[in-house]
């Protein structure tokens, strides 16, 4: 981290070895991030998570010196090179926590329950389109076809839960009957990840979880993603495929929001995960069951709709952020 005369506060938190910060009359605590379980939740029940790049530390920095005195203050000491930090207070300061930057590479994230633990084995469920990758799988096929347009306009509306989703997919595979099958592989060959993703999984794996994908896309995508990423499962749609051609329909089961939210049990179940630490993220209304049925349901870069029903919301920064929102 940059670190400037200016940003004696941060210097403090990540540097400094006291465990008190005075100044002008303010005083502020330091804490490690797993004494707060242990020993401060019951008389510091207010809790927020500020992450945050390099980038964004003198807007940061700012903003805290707008913190309350008597504020509780630790760090969040993560695999990857973004910065975080958790507070604690006695009372909640609205201005405070409105006054946060905008327009900046950071989160602040209220802490309204008690967070899956990081060290302790888990399971993350993703959605894949626009969550684990950058794209949507299935606008690129239909450009590839040369029905981007039409098929882009519906999955927009399908993604801000203006469309039964079920309908909404089959309308729009079938604009891609005709096509060639070979835009598949295609596409699978150039599928760009989303940031931060290796990073999150490979963290979250040398703690024992287990990675799912649930998508309401389409089976060849995530089963490379499976492969890519040596996750535990995947889930998706089977587009049919005859001599070569899309025939513009799916086969068997859809996966649809309930299936998404189906595969949270089915996975705990199937690895005996512990209560408390089932988590989910997606961007889109049609995760939202999903979301509801998690233990911690993230909303990343997400739809109004799913922002309005997660617990919590990553909207500026990549994956990486999701461990700062499990409790170490």
């Amino acid at each position: 981290m940059q670190q400037t005369h200016d940003n004696v506060l941060l210097n403090w938190l990540f540097s400094e070895t006291c465990e008190t910060y005075q100044h002008q009359g303010r005083i502020l605590y330091r804490y490690e991030e797993s004494e707060y379980v242990l020993e401060l939740q019951s008389h510091l029940p207010y809790r927020c998570r500020v992450i945050f790049s390099v980038e964004a530390t003198a807007d940061i920095e700012s903003w805290l010196a707008l913190i309350p005195s008597g504020a509780h203050i630790a760090e969040l000491k993560r695999q990857n090179d973004l910065r975080g930090f958790e507070v604690a207070t006695q009372s909640v300061s609205d201005e405070w926590i409105m006054s946060f930057p905008q327009q900046v590479s950071a989160e602040i994230v209220l802490v309204q329950q008690p967070l899956a633990q990081l060290n302790v084995a888990g399971l993350l469920v993703m959605d894949m389109d626009s969550t684990a990758i950058t794209i949507e799988c299935i606008d690129e096929l239909a450009a590839m076809a040369g029905v981007g347009k039409d098929v882009a306009a519906v999955t927009a509306r399908a993604m801000r839960g203006e469309l039964d989703f079920e309908a909404s997919l089959r309308e729009r595979v079938a604009k891609l009957a005709g096509a060639d099958a070979s835009i598949i592989q295609s596409l699978c060959d150039s599928l760009p990840l989303m940031p931060g993703i290796e990073s999150m999984i490979a963290e979250l794996k040398s703690h024992q979880w287990k990675l799912v994908v649930a998508s309401g896309g389409f089976t060849p995508f995530v089963g490379h993603l499976k492969q890519l990423l040596d996750l535990d499962a995947a889930y998706a749609n089977e587009l049919v495929i005859k001599e070569g051609k899309l025939i513009g329909e799916v086969t068997g089961e859809v996966v649809d929001a309930q299936y998404k939210a189906n595969v949270i049990a089915k996975s705990a179940k199937q690895w005996s995960i512990a209560a408390g630490q089932c988590v989910a993220i997606g961007d889109g209304a049609n995760d939202i069951p999903m979301i509801q049925a998690a233990d911690l349901g993230l909303a990343f870069h997400a739809k109004p709709k799913l922002v309005a029903a997660a617990d919590a919301a990553i909207q500026r920064l990549d994956l990486r952020a999701l461990v700062f929102c499990l409790q170490a």
